[in-house]
């Protein structure tokens, strides 16, 4: 189906261009949600009496993404969750959620401007972006951890889905092959001072 954009949108075109796309992605995406009219004569009349309004909008809507942008860009979010020792989450972090966490704190977003390829699953920091208007993308830090003593670790850089046990042992190993080394050092240097008096 040939529809008229109504707005830019994303890997499709500017306002104003006729594209070709799916009959089922115009139907229900870009009809119902005013991004796009069908391309034929009665809409390319109405898009040109409209054209300068759309503009305006268009501009207006652009101003208030970059007044969002400007309060959300870069910014950390932690979020709290259970999960395992190996740090696998019970649940997950959606864009739901971090569309709310966001919002919580003062700037107003939709989840879908978050654009998260899937679902969060693990603890750990992620960069998340956000699409607040077709040109104005920013992202966000979303730190995901056990307790708040544990996501102030993570935002540090340490790896807290290591077990402590682990640790120590991998401590334990490494002192022993050190003790290892050392005495073959010394046994190497005993044989060569032997063959220095020899």
């Amino acid at each position: 189906m040939e529809v008229i954009l109504l707005e830019r949108v994303g890997r499709l075109g500017q306002m104003g261009d006729v594209v070709r796309v799916k009959d089922g992605y115009a139907r229900n995406f870009l009809l119902p949600r005013g991004k796009a009219l069908r391309a034929n004569a009665e809409s390319k009349a109405r898009y040109e009496s409209m054209k300068e309004e759309l503009k305006a909008q268009s501009l207006a809507r652009k101003g208030e993404a970059g007044k969002l942008a400007a309060k959300v860009d870069g910014k950390n979010f932690t979020v709290i969750r259970q999960a395992s020792e190996t740090g696998q989450l019970f649940g997950s972090v959606s864009t739901r959620d971090i569309a709310a966490m966001i919002s919580s704190e003062g700037a107003m977003i939709s989840r879908t401007a978050v654009e998260l390829n899937a679902p969060i699953k693990s603890i750990g920091q992620y960069k998340v972006p956000l699409a607040l208007h077709p040109d104005v993308e920013v992202s966000v830090t979303i730190i995901v951890a056990r307790s708040e003593a544990e996501a102030e670790r993570i935002a540090r850089g340490e790896d807290v889905t290591v077990r402590a046990e682990d640790i120590e042992d991998a401590e334990a190993d490494a002192e022993a092959a050190r003790e290892r080394a050392e005495a073959l050092f010394d046994a190497e240097e005993e044989d060569a001072e032997g063959e220095a008096k020899a």
